[in-house]
């Protein structure tokens, strides 16, 4: 019994880092989509618990974004300018989950 319960222990260890891996992944994943929601707002009225959230998604994906912005420069200009650098930075993301994922099962 307690050999069983020797290889019960990692199995169980190993799907549950499995699975906080991917929850880190899909909310990482919803911050930049709400950056990118964000960003289709010109102003947001000032509320001091708006501005602690705003800054908070900003703040935790800007450097992850910036990688691509750096490379990647918006097309067009002015006010209608189109930055891709988000949905080539949801790909990458997507494909180093993949990776990640396929790692840890």
């Amino acid at each position: 019994m307690t050999a069983l319960a020797a290889l019960a222990l990692p199995l169980a260890t190993s799907l549950t880092v499995y699975k906080f891996v991917f929850a880190l992944f899909t909310v990482y994943t919803i911050l930049i989509l709400l950056n990118i929601l964000i960003s289709f707002v010109p102003r947001m009225p000032y509320h001091p618990w708006l501005r602690a959230v705003l800054d908070f998604i900003t703040e935790t994906t800007d450097p992850y974004l910036n990688l691509f912005r750096s490379f990647i420069r918006p097309i067009g200009g002015g006010q209608l300018a189109f930055d891709p650098s988000p949905i080539i930075a949801l790909i990458a993301l997507g494909i180093i989950e993949g990776f990640v994922l396929q790692i840890l099962s």
